[in-house]
C-alpha cells in the first residue's frame, strides 16, 4: 500500500489548467498510439537527430559547450581540439546512454539500482567524476544557475544533506514505483513530482541534471508515450531554460513547509511535454520532417532543391543566411538525409537527395 505521505499531498486539489494540459497530451497519446505509422526510414533518421539533438541541449543546460553540429562530429570520431575534454566526456556518456534507453527501455526497470547504473554510464567517461561514479554524494552540494558560457551567476538552492539522502531516495522512488503500479495518480503527475523531488535532492555529487533527463524519457516511455525517441524533450528544456529553472525553485522552496505546492512545476512540465506531444503529432499526420525545421534550415534545404547542388559559399551567397549558420544548416539536413555531401574541404558541395 502507497503511505499517504507528503507525495501525495502535493497531488490533491490538482487545478484544472494542469488537468487541461494533461487531457490534451493524453488525446495527442492516442494519435500517435492509433495513428498511421511512420516509416522505419523515418524513424530511423529522426532518431538519430534526437539523440544529437538531446545530447547536445542537456549538457549546454549544464554548462558545456558543444552545438549540436560538434556533437555529431564527435560521435562520429572525428577530433574536436577546441573543446575541453570534460565537455567531450559528458556529451559521450549522455549519447551512449540515451541510445541505449531508447534501444531498451522495455528491458529496463525502474529502480534505485537503475538510477546509480545510469550515472554510472553518464559519467563513465569523466575522469574526475572517477570516485562517485553510481554512488549517492558523500558530501554536501548545491544547485548552480549557470549562463551560456557555463559559469554559475548564482545558487539556486541548497539540497538535502549527504547523509539523509540514501534514505530520502529509497522512499522517492518506493513511492514512484508503487504509485506508477497501482495507478493512484495520473502517470505525468507522478513522474512530474518524481524529477522534482530527484532534484530537490540531488542525489549524486555531479550528473544530477543530466541524469533526470535521461530518467524523464525512460519514465514516459514506460508510461507508453512512445514518441520520445522522435522529438526533443531536451531541446525544449533549454529552449525555455529560464523558465525551468524559476518552476523548480517556486515549487522547491515550499518544501518542508506546511502546505508543499509543485504546481509551478508541473504546470511548466507538462507545457513541455504538451508542445514536445503537439510535434510528435505534426510527423504522423504530414510524415513533414521539414516541420522540425527552422526558417534557416528549410530556406538553405530550398534552395539546394532549386539548384540542384550548391557549394556553402553559393548557398550563403543566394539565401543570405550567414556562412556559420548555413553550416549548421547542412550538417541537419544531411543527419535528416534530406540532402547529401559530395566531396571533401574546399571542394564541398550539398546536393538533393
Amino acid at each position: 500500500m502507497i503511505k499517504n505521505n507528503h507525495f501525495n499531498k502535493r497531488l490533491v486539489n490538482v487545478p484544472d489548467k494542469i488537468w487541461s494540459k494533461i487531457t490534451k497530451i493524453d488525446e495527442l497519446k492516442g494519435g500517435w498510439l492509433t495513428g498511421a505509422q511512420l516509416s522505419p526510414q523515418i524513424l530511423g533518421r529522426l532518431k538519430k537527430s534526437v539523440l544529437i539533438t538531446s545530447t547536445g541541449a542537456s549538457t549546454r543546460i549544464e554548462g558545456a559547450r558543444l552545438a549540436d553540429e560538434d556533437v555529431e562530429k564527435l560521435m562520429r570520431g572525428i577530433s574536436i581540439q577546441k573543446f575541453t575534454e570534460r565537455d567531450k566526456a559528458e556529451v559521450k556518456g549522455y549519447y551512449e546512454l540515451l541510445q541505449n534507453v531508447f534501444k531498451a527501455w522495455k528491458y529496463i526497470s525502474f529502480s534505485e539500482s537503475t538510477i546509480k547504473h545510469f550515472h554510472k554510464e553518464l559519467l563513465k567517461y569523466v575522469e574526475k567524476d572517477k570516485r562517485h561514479r553510481g554512488e549517492y554524494k558523500k558530501r554536501e552540494n548545491k544547485v548552480h544557475m549557470v549562463d551560456k558560457a557555463g559559469e554559475s551567476i548564482g545558487i539556486l538552492f541548497d539540497t538535502t544533506p549527504a547523509y539523509l539522502t540514501p534514505k530520502q531516495m529509497q522512499e522517492l522512488v518506493e513511492w514512484t514505483q508503487e504509485s506508477l503500479e497501482e495507478e493512484k495518480h495520473h502517470p505525468l503527475l507522478i513522474i512530474g513530482n518524481f524529477l522534482v523531488e530527484f532534484l530537490n535532492i540531488h542525489p549524486f555529487q555531479d550528473g544530477n541534471g543530466r541524469l533526470s533527463r535521461i530518467l524523464t524519457n525512460l519514465l514516459l516511455l514506460k508510461s507508453s508515450y512512445l514518441y520520445m525517441p522522435y522529438i526533443s524533450h531536451e531541446k525544449l528544456v533549454e529552449d525555455n531554460k529560464p523558465e525551468y529553472y524559476l518552476s523548480l525553485r517556486k515549487s522547491q522552496k515550499t518544501f518542508k513547509a506546511r502546505s508543499e505546492n509543485i504546481i509551478s512545476w508541473l504546470d511548466f512540465f507538462l507545457t513541455i511535454f504538451l508542445k514536445q506531444s503537439q510535434m510528435a503529432i505534426e510527423l504522423l499526420s504530414r510524415e513533414n520532417i521539414e516541420k522540425l525545421l527552422s526558417i534557416k534550415q528549410l530556406a538553405v534545404l530550398r534552395y539546394i532543391r532549386e539548384a540542384g547542388e550548391a557549394s556553402p559559399g553559393e548557398i550563403a551567397r543566394k539565401t543570405k543566411v550567414a556562412r556559420p549558420t548555413v553550416n549548421q544548416a547542412v550538417n541537419v539536413l544531411t543527419r535528416l538525409k534530406l540532402v547529401e555531401r559530395i566531396g571533401a574541404g574546399r571542394a564541398t558541395r550539398y546536393r538533393k537527395v
